[in-house]
């Protein structure tokens, strides 16, 4: 059995922890602080707190972290990879390799996706890489259509009126 609740500050090591999960690279990723440091991708979580940025954590029986989902938003002169446009938050979801295909990113996607719309977003989207295979399906079986390309990612939206 697995609990979602919002993020606390002291979690926030947590999230950056997932963040790095949720960047996928095949071959020779890079260490964490190098590659969350890095200027394309520290805009995902510097100054968290800000806004429009909300995060879910799941933690299993043992009250253990197992996975977070957060969204932020972006602007016309600071896109984030899956962005669409300055209303719309782009997400990250991650989940630890000891839960992976047990259905916490289901739930925590399906949370973050009613924590959107309770806060009256009309669409949500997000950054996936197309060899990321499970992450393509599982998004596009909870609603999310491709949007767009961006560098080798694919933009997908979540629209709450086509839903």
């Amino acid at each position: 059995m697995v609990i979602i609740k919002k993020l606390e500050k002291i979690e926030f090591d947590f999230l950056t922890d997932m963040l790095y999960e949720s960047i996928h690279i095949a071959e020779n990723k890079p260490n964490k602080e190098d590659l969350i440091s890095s200027p394309h991708i520290k805009k995902y979580h510097e100054g968290w707190g800000r806004k429009g940025d909300t995060a879910l954590i799941a933690l299993n029986t043992n009250n253990q972290a197992v996975g977070a989902v957060w969204y932020r938003l972006f602007d016309e002169f600071n896109k984030g990879y899956g962005y669409v446009d300055s209303n719309t938050p782009e997400l990250g979801i991650a989940v630890t390799k000891e839960v992976r295909e047990m259905g916490v990113g289901t739930l925590l996607m399906k949370k973050i996706i009613h924590q959107a719309i309770s806060e009256g977003y009309k669409s949500i989207s997000l950054s996936v890489d197309p060899e990321n295979s499970n992450a393509v399906h599982l998004y596009k079986k909870l609603g999310f259509k491709e949007y767009g390309v961006s560098g080798t990612s694919i933009t997908m939206v979540y629209r709450v009126f086509e839903q």
